[in-house]
């Protein structure tokens, strides 16, 4: 099948409304010649460090998803390459909300946090960045299975049942990372976004069905090995893009190697130190299986009452699935089941959606419905099969019909009896009965709608088939906006755009290849004058002229070993960087 490369602009118009608040342009000239040195170092030490740990796909999907280690990839580049494997890529402010990252993933869009880490924070950030995002995920969508795996895994996170503390772990998240990234945040502000985190967190007592596939998602995607526990490669993005951990990984005296089964959904992780274990699949097919199996046991796939209740225990939007494929879509408050669990009737309080296929019914949207919705579930008495399955004529002959009274008696004792206004049909099915003067009651003579409440909508099936989190139609009845707390802009001093400038020269001279004595002189003439402790700059000189100039580079190197003398984690960075260029001259 042949792909047609799409602009940003035109990916993102094809976006439906809800998506499309979320996704952020590139500004390509935002990135400073530092912001490209950054990458470059990182980019270029990780692929020694990985030559022979990382899967073999990795440096090969590099080059095939237009990723290069000498700069910051251009989303358009990219596409340009994604298209060839019917992906795309978007730019995000940062962290998303987990269900609007998986729709986007499911819709074989991988979405990119666009910021770049600053020199300060090469071994950690505390937000996404573009060279996780890119260099660590893209590559891998290569490979068939894998890139069949995370749409997969998208389509099915999308709708996992998220409870409300969720969300405030969430937001707790997104808040912290963007404080550490601000420059200008206070150590104040700082511990009080760590406590905020930290009481989300204490709170999140219960584990939804989105935190046990965040568990997943975390010893695959971002933290997997493939192979065995005693023979196995790194394939997850969180290691390939971490100089620490895609070294310390490989003890297996310090971290252990454990097969990859639906168990390691019980297994929690601490996103703020190295893992003690890690799980190893098989192959990229094998995680598809390990997915579905989970996916078994989860509401979207089971229905019924024990999904029903479980939605109820999150507190939040979720969407039941009839069998005649009417969706309801609000925040699921009451059940009634009868004496062997089969559900009997439901109601959600609230804003309310009725659907089909995805598809909001008109004028049933979360304006008409905003006090909530009531149906029964289950087989009427007199009916030998589901109301959905009669056409007009039968319901006719049997005395169901437009514009007259009728009766419906249900087997779990749940009555209905009113004027019938309309019959809504979709695919040759009926999936909602609306009447007016109506009156519903439970089997034990309880009240469940009044006349004096207005028009009733009556859900058409005779089971919940499917429970699953957020709305059937969220372009009408969207549940995320965009934060109003954004990633803080950077501001740049004279003195920042100075060094700035140096470091463009340096890329310059390395792109000529052919290097003048005269030109390395004036450079090293303009480190000299900003009387600069930037050890990158002084790095990207010393290798540049490292197998040009014994004596000149011997200097260097000793003027940027005292500069780094008195930090443990940055001298140990340029000594790994000294290793790596000592091994390519």
């Amino acid at each position: 099948m042949k792909h047609t490369t799409k602009s940003q602009a035109e990916i993102i118009a094809g976006l439906a409304p809800h998506l499309r608040h979320f996704v952020r342009v590139q500004d390509y000239q935002a990135y400073t010649a530092r912001d490209h040195a950054v990458w470059r170092f990182l980019m270029h030490q990780l692929g020694f460090q990985l030559a022979d740990s990382a899967h073999p796909v990795y440096i090969e999907g590099l080059r095939r998803t237009g990723i290069s280690q000498e700069q910051i990839p251009s989303i358009d580049e990219m596409n340009s390459c994604l298209a060839q494997i019917g992906w795309k890529a978007l730019g995000v402010d940062g962290f998303i909300p987990p269900a609007v990252f998986m729709e986007f993933q499911s819709l074989r869009i991988l979405v990119i946090a666009m910021n770049m880490r600053t020199i300060d924070q090469l071994l950690y950030t505390p937000a996404p960045d573009i060279l996780h995002e890119s260099a660590g995920h893209a590559s891998f969508l290569i490979d068939v299975d894998y890139a069949e795996f995370l749409q997969q895994f998208g389509a099915i996170g999308m709708k996992a049942l998220s409870s409300s503390e969720d969300e405030s772990v969430y937001e707790a998240i997104r808040h912290l990372s963007i404080v550490k990234e601000n420059p200008q945040a206070t150590q104040q502000a700082i511990k009080e976004a760590e406590s905020r985190l930290q009481t989300a967190t204490e709170n999140n007592k219960g584990l939804s069905e989105s935190a046990l596939l965040a568990r997943l998602h975390w010893w695959t995607v971002e933290y997997g090995l493939v192979g065995n526990p005693t023979d196995y490669k790194i394939f997850g993005a969180g290691l390939l893009s971490s100089l620490g951990e895609s070294k310390n990984c490989l003890d297996d005296s310090r971290v252990k190697k454990l097969l990859l089964t639906p168990d390691a959904i019980n297994h929690a992780y601490d996103i703020t130190t190295e893992q003690p274990q890690l799980y190893v699949t098989h192959s990229c097919r094998h995680l598809s299986q390990v997915l579905n199996d989970v996916a078994k046991g989860m509401a979207q796939i089971r229905g019924g009452a024990a999904s029903i209740k479980t939605a109820i225990g999150c507190a939040t939007v979720s969407t039941l699935e009839y069998n005649s494929g009417l969706q309801v879509s609000g925040r699921v408050t009451d059940l009634i089941t009868d004496a062997m669990d089969n559900v009997s009737y439901v109601r959600t309080t609230g804003k309310t959606q009725l659907a089909w296929r995805g598809e909001q019914l008109i004028g049933h949207g979360i304006d008409f419905h905003s006090d909530g919705f009531g149906s029964p579930v289950g087989h009427v008495n007199e009916f030998s099969r589901c109301l959905s399955e009669y056409s007009i004529d039968e319901l006719r002959f049997a005395g169901i019909e437009t514009g007259a009274s009728a009766k419906l008696e249900f087997v779990s004792g749940v009555v209905v009896e009113g004027a019938l206004l309309s019959i809504e049909r979709r695919d040759q099915k009926n999936i909602l009965f609306s009447f007016r003067d109506c009156r519903v009651t439970s089997g034990e003579g309880r009240v469940l709608f009044d006349p004096s409440w207005g028009q009733y909508d009556m859900a058409v099936g005779t089971e919940i088939t499917s429970v699953f989190g957020g709305s059937a139609d969220p372009s009408e009845y969207p549940l995320y906006s965009p934060a109003a707390e954004k990633t803080a802009t950077r501001t740049w001093s004279e003195a920042d755009q100075s060094t700035f400038k140096i470091y463009q020269r340096l890329r310059e001279l390395r792109q000529i290849g052919k290097l003048a004595d005269k030109s390395l002189q004036e450079l090293y003439q303009s480190i000299e004058a900003q009387q600069s402790t930037d050890w990158l700059l002084l790095f990207e000189f010393y290798e540049l002229i490292a197998n040009s100039d014994d004596k000149k580079s011997e200097s260097v190197l000793a003027k940027l070993k005292n500069i780094v003398r008195d930090d443990t984690t940055v001298r140990q960075l340029v000594e790994q960087g000294i290793q790596r260029v000592s091994a390519a001259i």
